[in-house]
């Protein structure tokens, strides 16, 4: 180790094989290193965290518990908008990371340090989605980021040479070296990519999931609960089984993942488009995130005017995009955000779901704001509706179908005489 210093170091610090190593290599290299870790519902010993990166020679370590402010500043608007980056996936990944990015650079800034770490890939999005909210925070921090510097990659080929490097410096070892892939995890998803999952052909193994049952053996009897929006927010869960109910949001939250994960629901295998340009290929579980998903999207046909509604689609797939490509805390994404929330001003009422063998079913849906009228809509009642309105409102509508015929064949008759 260097006497000279090289200036500090806030390491975004998980506990993990990756960043245990780093945490030692920074030190080598000759910096001062504070450990910053976040709980946003990974399970993980907050307590072990902090006693191995003080064992492993760190200056600091803080540990924050963000779970809340996750679920009610990060989740609920990604539930509000209905994101989805390319029409599958939910993102538990890309919202995290902002969350703990923000308190990351907060720190940082707190103990005056000039660089910032942390153990992301540098082919994979998270290294953007770090970097781009530290750089929105704290402008003037420097990343040090070990995989994409030739010193650090040249000698780390790969998991088996931070094994080794691990044995030499004494750090523990939470995982095996023949781990076949790589795993993220949050209270909103867990994600498993790489190894024998770069194979696309390659079925998930059967072990792999942590999160939800295999829909295959989940209980054969639907389980019914209702869900409460207020402005597109989820307020409350009522289990119509057993009455057990929920209002305070993060357990919210915790109670669907416990419910949907034990119905198999949520579960995704998907090839994405990285942000960097390649495909990749990821399994993902996000058992409440899902059931929100399919009540909200419910509810919101059902008390929003439909013309409104299409605006916002288009916003929330910009929305997903920004939030995927790291930019949450750039101009046009708190723009979009703020638009999608006040969309959601009447997306209130209740949603009644069964959740059977890896899917959710919507069973019924009230609301006072409801733009559903039964008289109006009624088959057998006449209403405020004349029926003959219908003939005028064909004709104009047909009118541009009669132009485009005109065109068609005037567009034939030129092609044979010519």
């Amino acid at each position: 180790m260097s006497d000279a210093k090289k200036g500090t170091v806030v390491l975004a610090y998980s506990g993990g094989l990756d960043t245990s190593c780093i945490l030692v290599w920074l030190i080598e290299q000759g910096y001062e290193v504070i450990c910053y870790t976040a709980d946003v519902g990974q399970g993980d010993d907050m307590d072990e965290a902090r006693e191995k990166a003080t064992k492993l020679g760190a200056k600091k370590i803080f540990v924050d518990d963000l779970r809340r402010e996750f679920v009610t500043e990060f989740v609920w608007p990604a539930i509000q908008a209905n994101a989805m980056y390319e029409d599958r996936y939910q993102m538990g990944t890309a919202f995290a990371r902002p969350c703990i990015a923000r308190k990351l650079a907060s720190i940082a800034k707190q103990e005056g340090a000039q660089f910032i770490s942390h153990g992301a890939t540098g082919k994979g999005n998270d290294q953007i989605r770090f970097e781009l909210t530290v750089y929105a925070i704290y402008p003037d921090a420097k990343v040090l980021a070990p995989w994409r510097m030739p010193e650090f990659f040249n000698r780390f080929h790969g998991r088996r040479d931070l094994f080794e490097y691990a044995k030499v410096k004494g750090i523990p070892l939470p995982v095996t070296v023949d781990k076949p892939w790589s795993m993220d995890a949050n209270l909103m998803h867990i994600s498993y990519e790489s190894g024998v999952l770069e194979d696309p052909m390659h079925p998930a193994p059967k072990d792999l999931y942590k999160m939800t049952a295999d829909p295959e053996e989940a209980p054969d009897h639907p389980e019914e609960v209702e869900i409460e929006f207020k402005d597109g927010i989820p307020v409350c869960v009522t289990n119509l089984s057993d009455k057990t109910v929920k209002d305070d949001p993060l357990d919210l939250f915790l109670y669907l993942n416990d419910v949907g994960g034990r119905h198999g629901v949520g579960r995704i295998d998907i090839v994405e488009n990285r942000f960097i340009g390649m495909k990749s290929r990821g399994i993902y579980e996000t058992p409440a995130g899902y059931i929100l998903l399919q009540a909200h999207l419910d509810i919101e046909t059902f008390t929003m005017d439909k013309e409104l509604r299409k605006i916002k689609q288009g916003l929330s797939i910009r929305f997903s995009e920004q939030v995927y490509h790291g930019f949450w805390f750039a101009p046009e994404c708190e723009f979009t955000r703020t638009c999608i929330a006040n969309s959601q001003s009447g997306v209130t009422g209740t949603v009644r779901v069964a959740l059977y063998r890896g899917q959710v079913y919507i069973r019924a849906r009230r609301s006072p704001l409801s733009l559903y009228n039964q008289e109006l809509v009624s088959m057998d009642v006449a209403g405020d509706y004349n029926p003959s309105d219908a003939e005028g409102f064909i004709r104009i509508n047909a009118l541009r179908l009669k132009e485009y015929y005109r065109l068609r064949t005037a567009q034939s008759k030129l092609a044979e005489s010519s």
